[in-house]
């Protein structure tokens, strides 16, 4: 397994990135604030418009460090990466089953049956820590009729409809699971693009942040994130990250913004409410996420079906490689990350 390497998180919206040497520079208004080795790290994240110079894009691709840049407010703007790698017969294999509508719905089922597990599971756990809940058992069972439904699906539109249906299902209970600031953080299900509250807000930026791991991961193992076999292939849509994600949403995203606000890491001053525009994070609020992102990808756990002990942040990787593994035909099935 991989080592795991810090990401760089550029949070000022005013910050232009170059390069010294082996150097990643960071300058706000000109001035320099801060550098570290390119060695040191793995990815870059910047939130602004400011951008970076050829130089500085150049001494990523050459380290194979991915360069992604997101808007101010946490969407997803562009992504910078260097040459393809890994075996190109992986990738002819993984254009040919993409075209095969029985295997890719198979793995659409796998990847969105896995969701919708990870979603009761969260629910269950509630149960457990917290005692009985009628209301959150009820939309529990309610998931195990989801997930039997995902498996007689016939087509892709069948299969995105039961999604919907359960992942409607799931945020109907979501307040419930927040045990702490509830009363200070509504939500009445999803919604983004703008998000129109706090919760949505950072789950929208967990997910984009997961999708970029996702994406980093694929092309590290030499398949293509642009192929994918759930999401519509577009142009410059990471459709094989996007298919990834939904399986990583409920552990990765959903459990750490829960954690944000029952641990009162972050409270309802760290956001910007602005109309129709949505709602976004202060500067001190997004440092306070990111912090606690990082940290988290750092934290161990044994991974399922690996029986090995990971970093969080290196849950994408595991999951890229056994996917690259059942497109090979190495394996009989492909092993979707499955949290207790």
């Amino acid at each position: 397994m991989r080592k795991l390497l810090n990401t760089l998180y550029i949070t000022t919206p005013e910050s232009y990135l170059s390069k010294d040497g082996m150097n990643v520079v960071v300058s706000v208004k000109q001035q320099e604030v801060f550098r570290i080795p390119i060695i040191n790290i793995e990815g870059i994240v910047t939130f602004g418009y400011m951008g970076a110079s050829p130089g500085l894009m150049k001494l990523c691709t050459d380290n194979n460090v991915a360069l992604t840049f997101l808007s101010p407010n946490g969407r997803f703007v562009s992504r910078i990466q260097g040459q393809t790698r890994g075996n190109v017969l992986l990738r002819k294999t993984q254009y040919k089953l993409s075209e095969q509508e029985d295997w890719a719905l198979h793995v659409s089922q796998v990847m969105i049956g896995g969701k919708i597990q990870n979603y009761r599971n969260i629910l269950r756990r509630y149960v457990r820590d917290y005692g009985e809940n009628a209301i959150i058992e009820d939309a529990a069972k309610s998931l195990d009729i989801f997930k039997r439904d995902v498996f007689l699906t016939t087509d892709r539109p069948s299969l995105m409809g039961v999604e919907g249906m359960a992942a409607n299902r799931y945020f109907e209970v979501f307040p419930l699971l927040m045990t702490q600031q509830r009363d200070v953080f509504p939500f009445n299900g999803r919604n983004r693009r703008p998000p129109k509250d706090a919760v949505n807000a950072m789950l929208s930026l967990a997910y984009t942040l997961i999708a970029n791991d996702v994406a980093a991961a694929l092309e590290a193992v030499g398949l293509d994130s642009y192929v994918g076999f759930l999401h519509t292939l577009r142009p410059g849509r990471t459709s094989l990250a996007l298919d990834m994600t939904e399986e990583l949403r409920a552990y990765l995203g959903d459990r750490f913004v829960l954690s944000l606000i029952n641990r009162r890491q972050i409270t309802p001053n760290d956001f910007l409410y602005q109309g129709e525009q949505g709602v976004t994070m202060t500067d001190n609020g997004r440092r306070t996420f990111l912090t606690a992102w990082q940290n988290r990808k750092k934290e161990t756990l044994v991974h399922p079906y690996l029986n090995e002990k990971i970093p969080v942040g290196l849950i994408p990787h595991a999951q890229a490689m056994l996917l690259a593994r059942y497109v090979r035909g190495d394996i009989d099935d492909y092993p979707v990350f499955l949290i207790k």
